[in-house]
């Protein structure tokens, strides 16, 4: 118990310097890009976009396998990795001559992304079932505090220092995060069962396709990502619409904000009342709820009703990973949790790739206003997903993966 609650608050440092170091380059990577050249906009933007999403690609293609390494050798060595292969990848990224060069360094970046999904997987391993809601929505306040100040952080840095020593403070940074894991965090050993290592990844992917609710639920995972990144890229655009203000940077760091403060405020409130009524009946209702705070963001003539809507969105919202995550827990075995996890990851990863082009392809055929209400469909078909799993009788992954060896 002890040694449990030692690891949280090892992790939950961690969770918090990892999450704002990566964000902390986010409001200068566009001015990052132009240092290498005299480029026009469109050129900057669409490279931007492309460096942005390069992380996540090879993340989706790496989590699983990152999982099933976690399966066999442990959860620490992974996130200590992580932390030193992401520090060393920004480090160099002050050093790059040309955009290709940057690109190529954040595809690199995410070879070894995925800190936080992986910290969430070793706390989720190591938390009882009964109260698995409560401590991952806790954990996530640590992240979701972290990409809040991070762009705050690292714009302040920028000005200050430049961007090349910004890369540096920020790689120095995520290395104490990694120092702080060497040393602080004692990974138990859990036996299951029984021994279910000798699945290969086929065995494991399909099982997966077959389990109802470990399938589903990667899918709704993916929905909500997608609803989460198809507005951010459009997010500043949209507030210059409804104010006059020239500080428009600014209004649209606090009405981004609005949602994180949201998460941070209720995030362990969902994960306890899931923990005693039951992870899908909480899911059910948060998506719902979604949708009904989504929507009307369409409609808003003023920016005050707009960051009042993003609140409330985020509010109901700080739940729904936790929740999910905690789902996965579950019902994945403890013997191939790390890639049933791992391909959890993946979904999300792909969701967040996803996102952003919906997103940019919406608002170029109609405007921003139709972009929410295509989060608000995609959260809509989340919750008729879960709503129907509800229905259905349960499965156990331990006879699923047996039947696809038969």
């Amino acid at each position: 118990m002890q040694n449990r609650k030692h690891n949280f608050i090892i992790v939950f440092i961690s969770n918090f310097i990892v999450a704002a170091s990566a964000t902390m380059i986010m409001p200068f990577l566009s001015l990052y890009i132009n240092t290498f050249g005299n480029f026009t906009e469109d050129y900057v933007q669409r490279w931007a976009g492309l460096v942005f999403a390069a992380t996540f690609i090879t993340a989706f293609l790496m989590s699983p396998i990152w999982g099933r390494i976690a399966d066999k050798y442990g959860y620490k060595p992974i996130m200590i990795i992580n932390c030193f292969g992401v520090a060393l990848s920004i480090f160099l990224m002050g050093y790059v001559q040309n955009v290709e060069q940057f690109f190529l360094l954040r595809l690199f970046m995410g070879v070894v992304t995925g800190f936080i999904p992986t910290s969430m997987a070793f706390i989720s391993k190591h938390t009882p079932k009964e109260i698995a809601g409560k401590t991952l929505g806790t954990l996530q306040m640590g992240s979701v505090g972290g990409t809040l100040f991070g762009p705050v952080i690292g714009g302040a840095m920028a000005d200050a220092v430049g961007f090349n020593y910004t890369f540096i403070l920020i790689a120095i940074a995520i290395g104490i995060a990694a120092i702080i894991i060497t040393i602080g965090i004692h990974e138990p050993k859990i036996e299951g069962k029984k021994k279910l290592t000798g699945y290969s990844r086929r065995d494991i992917l399909t099982a997966i396709f077959h389990h109802r609710l470990l399938f589903h639920v990667m899918l709704v995972t993916m929905l909500i990502q997608i609803g989460n990144f198809s507005i951010q890229p459009l997010l500043s655009l949209y507030v210059s619409h409804l104010t006059p203000s020239e500080e428009v940077a600014l209004l649209a760091g606090i009405t981004f904000s609005a949602t994180g403060l949201g998460n941070i405020l209720f995030a362990r409130f969902w994960g306890k009342l899931s923990d005693r009524i039951g992870y899908e009946v909480v899911l059910t209702y948060l998506l719902i709820a979604s949708v009904l705070f989504i929507i009307p963001q369409a409609f808003v003539s003023s920016l005050w009703q707009l960051i009042l809507l993003r609140l409330l969105f985020g509010i109901v919202a700080g739940g729904l990973i936790p929740v999910t995550s905690a789902l996965i827990r579950r019902e994945a075995p403890i013997e191939v949790q790390g890639e049933i996890m791992g391909y959890n990851q993946s979904f999300r990863f792909l969701g967040n790739i996803v996102g952003p082009v919906l997103g940019g392809v919406v608002s170029g055929l109609w405007n921003i206003a139709a972009v929410f209400y295509t989060t608000g469909l995609l959260f809509f078909i989340a919750f008729l997903i879960i709503s129907l799993l509800r229905k259905l009788p349960k499965q156990y992954m331990e006879d699923v993966l047996e039947k696809t060896q038969l």
